[in-house]
């Protein structure tokens, strides 16, 4: 497990909930789902899997969102019957999980 910090980046994976709202996010004109990962910040820490974070649209648009599930190794997204994720949710980048594996290996040998 890695340990969320402030400061951190993470991607922000949207969910279809998102595209509506107060704050829809930019999808260049295209109205459907964009299951493309977000370039985000975690701005505070609530627990190993909750953060607050700072989200960048496809057009560089900044949102921030609240109480966010990041997914750890092995974790699910909570998903509707279609499959769809019901909520946005974050998780690491595959190098910091490759990293984090490496530092993992040599202390469990």
């Amino acid at each position: 497990m890695i340990k969320p910090t402030v400061g951190r980046k993470v991607w922000y994976r949207p969910s279809e909930g998102d595209l509506v709202g107060p704050l829809p996010m930019t999808m260049a004109g295209n109205p459907r789902y964009n299951p493309q990962p977000l370039d985000a910040t975690i701005l505070a820490v609530w627990g190993d899997r909750c953060v607050n974070v700072l989200v960048f649209d496809i057009m560089g648009k900044p949102f921030t969102k609240a109480a966010v599930t990041l997914l750890q190794e092995g974790d699910k997204p909570a998903c509707d019957i279609d499959g769809s994720p019901v909520y946005g949710y974050v998780e690491w980048m595959p190098f910091q999980q490759a990293q984090a594996a490496k530092i993992e290996q040599p202390a469990s040998a």
